[in-house]
């Protein structure tokens, strides 16, 4: 009975095969289906998924399409995987929840009124399926009990895996002596899940797949953040007032060897000034369209550097405040909080009368 249910099966997969078209799949081992979300597209109840072909990449690979089916038709095809995966591991007994009834068109009667309900999206969120409530037999007039169209029916054993990559094909290890020669043949060919999705399936066009989008909050600036920004910002600044107040105060021979240095580097001081206004133009920039990685390197990167400048003009004005000129007869000539372009002599006996004329210190 077995072998004429497969044979049944093959013929059946032939025959859909040659009137499926280009797209028809006849083995789904290596795809894999990544339910997106719930929307209510052109007044029906619909998920929004993608089919990827390599499947062991769980997802993450660029899919063949976004495509939407009827909520009732991919929550069949759902169960039937969830119930075949239970045949496979031994479960002969297993039942679907009774929730699985309202996958079809189900009578009710609410408050002495006539409904029907099956399965659709839930209101407020695009991430969760309920059971909806409808006026007709045939499930697609809406109806509404207090504002909402959807019944207040447990439906959490069958909620659909949003967001989370399914294969196609779930392998579930059995004995050979289990199984018979079609087994594997069978589960390559019938994927309920996918195939399911896939024969009923309506591309998603750019406005299909912008339907039912949560909007993106930003992650601007917490009070936190604002807090130690302003106090970066602050810190930078008053290193930046120290480093004018000691160039100010700067010998001619630290600012003539400093600009020799620049110029040796390719520099004016004008550049100096024009690069250190710009890097701060474009963290205030970083800061206002809330890059928050960026700005923070960026600031910390700025006031490293004014810490290291301001340092280096301290060390120097420290080794310059201890300098001392002797001349060569043992008389000190120069202070270094002198100017270098004057220089200060004397000798022993007060005024020098004979300008030009070496006198060898006297040797006690």
């Amino acid at each position: 009975e077995q072998a004429n249910d497969d044979a049944v099966q093959m013929a059946f997969d032939d025959a859909y095969s040659s009137q499926a078209g280009d797209d028809y799949i006849k083995y789904w081992t290596d795809y894999a289906i990544l339910p997106k979300r719930c929307i209510v597209y052109n007044d029906v109840d619909v998920i929004v998924f993608t089919v990827h072909q390599q499947g062991y990449k769980q997802c993450t690979d660029e899919p063949i399409g976004t495509y939407i089916t009827p909520v009732p038709n991919f929550l069949q095809g759902y169960l039937q995987y969830y119930m075949q995966i239970q045949e496979d591991k031994g479960y002969d007994d297993y039942e679907l929840p009774d929730a699985a009834n309202y996958a079809y068109c189900t009578r009710t009667v609410i408050q002495n009124q006539e409904y029907w309900l099956q399965i659709g999206c839930t209101d407020g969120t695009s991430q969760s399926i309920s059971v909806n409530i409808y006026e007709d037999n045939t499930c697609t007039t809406r109806s509404t009990l207090d504002g909402y169209d959807d019944a207040n029916i447990d439906v959490s054993e069958i909620q659909l895996p949003f967001k989370h990559c399914q294969a196609c094909v779930m392998w579930v290890d059995k004995n050979d002596d289990e199984i018979d020669d079609m087994f594997y043949e069978n589960r390559q060919t019938n994927a309920p899940l996918c195939s399911t999705a896939w024969n009923y399936k309506e591309t998603c066009n750019r406005k299909c797949q912008r339907t039912g989008l949560e909007p993106r909050e930003k992650d601007g600036w917490s009070t936190p953040d604002k807090i130690l920004l302003a106090i970066l910002a602050i810190f930078g600044f008053g290193m930046l007032v120290a480093i004018l107040r000691k160039r100010q105060n700067m010998s001619n021979k630290d600012a003539l060897l400093e600009q020799a240095a620049m110029s040796a580097a390719g520099l004016q001081q004008a550049h100096v000034i024009g690069i250190f206004v710009l890097i701060v133009i474009v963290i205030t920039v970083f800061a206002l369209l809330q890059l928050k990685n960026i700005t923070w390197a960026l600031l910390l990167i700025m006031n490293t550097a004014l810490f290291g400048y301001l340092m280096k003009l301290t060390v120097d004005s420290g080794v310059s405040a201890g300098e001392t000129v002797i001349g060569p007869d043992g008389t000190i000539i120069r202070h270094a909080d002198s100017d270098d372009s004057s220089v200060e002599s004397s000798t022993h006996g007060g005024k020098n009368n004979n300008a030009g004329t070496y006198h060898l210190p006297t040797i006690a």
